[in-house]
């Protein structure tokens, strides 16, 4: 559903994928509403803006209907080229656009749980749609009704599993799988890199994501007298917000917002260790990124993130509601070198045995390639569809 080039852990999932079908010789061409009609994106995409200003909830329908739209129309006309293939959606709209578009049973799909519970509760932590209002529910509607359609189901996280089927007991009948996200080795990283700041931390700049708790944070360890800096890598709606705290807040000396570098990864090396402040997630290929990269990992322990990595091994929980004592576990991990480099070694094991590319992701091109499904013909709701 997105654009096909970008900073979301679904375009990294997308990227790494494609990375190592490439190396098989694989053919994995990305479709997105992008694909089709490029004249008239921008003025149906961008009629979302107006539609915004009287409701944000209208403009989500408006967004979620027409990139769907859109889509089908592109996979349409791809799958039409087409005999046996796999169609793996990014999302719930991605595959009910794609079981329509198929053309055949021949043409399987596959679901990628990237989401949270459900993209109701995402948008909902955006503050574009009330939680459990008719648009909420109307989105769970629609993944209740697709999901239980698609030939098979990726989750990148026991978590993101267990979240969906609390609320969508349904989805337990498609065959399904738990394959963690990877990246590939940062085989040409320097053996000494370029030292570029104490802590790093990459990700939109919206409400989940939670930059404003660590502002807070480095506001805490610079009263105790420890000054670290701190680069954001991202773009988003909260930027204008972010700058004005780090100013209120007196760090406009540590606190560098980088925008969004295609080349990230290779940066991350410079720094000594990686922070994350976000509240919800369904996984985090950030954190795995980090960890490929040799750094110590802090943040909160909730969800998925205690999958990652374990607590006084490759990296520190800290709270999400306590920038004091979060500043404490922080300045525990950055005061004691020895200490650091012991975890940032222990963080490297634990992606090459967990997240590593060379073990992962053929786990997830057999689940792709075999898995089956007493599939059938796509069958819409009967109600009128909101999505």
């Amino acid at each position: 559903m997105l654009r096909e080039d970008g900073i979301t852990g679904v375009h990294t999932h997308v990227r790494q994928l494609r990375q190592y079908l490439g190396g098989l010789k694989v053919d994995a061409p990305v479709v997105t509403p992008f694909s089709w009609n490029r004249t008239l994106t921008v003025p149906v995409f961008g009629m979302r803006l107006a539609v915004e200003r009287c409701s944000r909830a209208a403009a989500v329908v408006w967004y979620r209907h027409w990139h769907e739209v859109f889509l089908h129309y592109a996979l349409r006309r791809r799958l039409a080229e087409l005999g046996d293939c796999v169609v793996y959606a990014q999302g719930p709209l991605a595959a009910r656009a794609a079981l329509r578009a198929r053309r055949g049973l021949h043409q399987r799909v596959i679901l990628a749980v990237h989401f949270r519970i459900s993209q109701s509760d995402e948008w909902a932590d955006k503050k574009q749609i009330k939680r459990d209002g008719t648009v909420f529910r109307r989105i769970r509607q629609a993944e209740r009704e697709i999901i239980p359609q698609v030939d098979g189901v990726v989750y990148v996280s026991r978590w993101a599993r267990d979240a969906l089927l609390s609320w969508c007991p349904e989805a337990a009948a498609v065959p399904a799988t738990v394959i963690f996200n990877f990246v590939a080795p940062l085989n040409s990283a320097p053996s000494l890199p370029v030292a570029l700041g104490d802590l790093v931390t990459v990700g939109n700049l919206d409400f989940v994501k939670n930059h404003r708790y660590l502002f807070d944070i480095l506001a805490e360890t610079k009263k105790a007298g420890r000054v670290f800096t701190l680069d954001v890598f991202g773009e988003g709606p909260l930027r204008n917000d972010l700058v004005r705290q780090i100013s209120s807040l007196g760090l406009d000396d540590q606190v560098r917002l980088r925008g969004f570098r295609r080349e990230v990864r290779t940066l991350l090396p410079g720094y000594r260790a990686y922070v994350h402040a976000s509240y919800s997630e369904s996984s985090s290929l950030a954190i795995i990124e980090a960890m490929a990269a040799g750094l110590p990992i802090v943040a909160g322990n909730f969800g998925p993130i205690s999958e990652l990595f374990d607590d006084g091994v490759e990296g520190r929980y800290w709270p999400l509601d306590d920038p004091v004592r979060a500043a404490a576990t922080l300045i525990d991990l950055l005061d004691c070198e020895p200490e650091r480099l012991k975890v940032a070694s222990s963080a490297t094991e634990r992606f090459h045995r967990d997240f590593d590319a060379v073990h992962v992701a053929p786990r997830l091109y057999r689940f792709l390639m075999e898995t089956t499904h007493p599939a059938r013909p796509y069958q819409p709701a009967r109600a009128t569809r909101l999505s």
